[in-house]
């Protein structure tokens, strides 16, 4: 189905990978050094913290998931199908995206955890939203998928077993992109703290604002570009 994905998707998902990345670095710099892309740390710390009876700990890590969780949850009401289709629902997920971030940032600003919770809550949003197409092929908020993806075509490419390269591709420039999020967001926040968030939450509302140009502009012409998911 790579093959399949029209160019929107492409810089779409290397545009979220980047936004990810900032949010991620932002994190763990901030005041809870807190990773919120991603639930394998947060679910690793959150079994440390009921084991060592750790309660302010497992709240705050419990929240952090559950955040994330509803993100997810609010991604899969506002796009229920099964196929990628360029339309209003992208652009108010990815405007909500936006607003979460903006309201993350006074919140991290006084200290509050609340703000955490808002950025795990965007991305949970966002993955929710970019996976929910071919079982979940597009995951732009962390990266150990893509690499053990990236890892098994390259040991089919040493065993001389046919790769798509276009999968290798893809896995190449969602990890190139949420490294280079990670890099400038590290960058902007020794420069800006808690407000370089701003940037990706603008970023974000630009991709959202562009999906539905995108989308108006096709209607216009009396079509609107989907791309079926494969059938079982």
């Amino acid at each position: 189905m790579i093959s399949k994905l029209p160019k929107w998707v492409w810089f779409g998902s290397a545009v979220l990978a980047f936004i990810a990345g900032t949010i991620n670095t932002v994190g763990f710099l901030g005041f809870q050094h807190q990773g919120v892309t991603h639930l394998t740390g947060s679910t690793t710390l959150l079994g440390i913290a009921t084991a060592t009876g750790n309660l302010p700990n497992l709240t705050h890590l419990a929240a952090i998931i559950g955040s994330f969780l509803v993100g997810s949850i609010f991604g899969g009401i506002l796009i229920p199908e099964d196929h990628l289709k360029l339309g209003n629902s992208y652009g108010i997920a990815l405007l909500i995206e936006s607003l979460l971030l903006c309201m993350a940032v006074p919140a991290l600003e006084n200290g509050n955890s609340l703000g955490d919770y808002l950025a795990s809550c965007a991305c949970g949003l966002q993955n929710g939203m970019a996976s929910n197409y071919s079982g979940a092929i597009l995951r732009t908020t962390h990266v150990s998928g893509i690499f053990t993806d990236l890892g098994m075509f390259i040991g089919h490419i040493i065993r001389r077993i046919p790769v798509d390269m276009r999968r290798v591709y893809l896995c190449i420039i969602l990890l190139v992109s949420f490294f280079s999020g990670a890099s400038l967001g590290a960058i902007g926040f020794a420069h800006f703290s808690y407000q370089t968030l701003y940037f990706p939450a603008v970023l974000t509302g630009g991709v959202g604002l562009a999906f539905r140009l995108y989308r108006h502009k096709h209607r216009k012409h009396g079509h609107s570009p989907t791309l079926h998911a494969p059938k079982p």
